[in-house]
């Protein structure tokens, strides 16, 4: 999704009309952190232009009219850096993998447990969703308390870690959402897994 800035200057915020509406207003598309680019419509009087250009902008004049124009990152930067800082930070998920039969991680979702928790402190309130998976070995219940079991584990070693319980969902799926799709009873690493999404 494109990164959306609608910066309204000065004079127009100070005006305090939110009935009406407010111009000169700029809709700029920001490229995403991984680079893609993204698109909006910018639509006024029943004049629609589409912005799908990294740092392209239409801005709404005095007059109604839409012109477009093209910012520099430095110009961003600029111009919009304080509002960009104050955006949350974009959703990140992370999948670890689990020994067979077991909630135990394996020793390099161990480590890459920490990159989890680094996302975490940078962010005042994270949301996170926890949802357990499993293969298709074992049968059908089983693999739902196996795989709520993981999601249960991972929680509480975000709350041993000092994220706030509530801030935590934990969700187990069994082997209903395969990552790769097997036959039943197959063994599959990738499928034993948790996905941790962070927001």
């Amino acid at each position: 999704m494109a990164r959306l800035i609608a910066a309204l200057f000065a004079a127009a915020l100070a005006a305090g009309c939110a009935s009406q509406p407010v111009s000169p207003a700029l809709f700029a598309v920001l490229p995403a952190p991984d680079g893609h680019i993204g698109a909006i419509a910018v639509e006024h009087g029943g004049e629609r232009r589409v912005i799908d250009t990294a740092y392209g902008f239409q801005q709404l004049q005095p007059d109604g009219s839409l012109k477009p124009g093209h910012l520099t990152e430095v110009e961003v930067r600029t111009r919009f850096g304080s509002t960009l800082e104050a955006l949350p930070a974009p959703p990140a998920s992370f999948t670890l993998y689990f020994l067979e039969g077991s909630d135990e991680l394996t020793a390099s979702s161990k480590e890459d447990l920490e990159h989890v928790f680094a996302e975490i402190r940078h962010r005042p309130l994270p949301d996170i969703v926890v949802i357990g998976h499993t293969d298709t070995i074992g049968a059908v219940q089983y693999n739902d308390r196996l795989s709520l079991a993981r999601a249960g584990r991972m929680r509480d070693m975000l709350i041993e870690r000092g994220v706030p319980a509530d801030r935590i969902q934990a969700r187990g799926r069994g082997e209903r959402e395969l990552l790769v799709p097997t036959e039943d009873q197959v063994r599959e690493p990738r499928n034993r897994r948790v996905e941790i999404n962070v927001r």
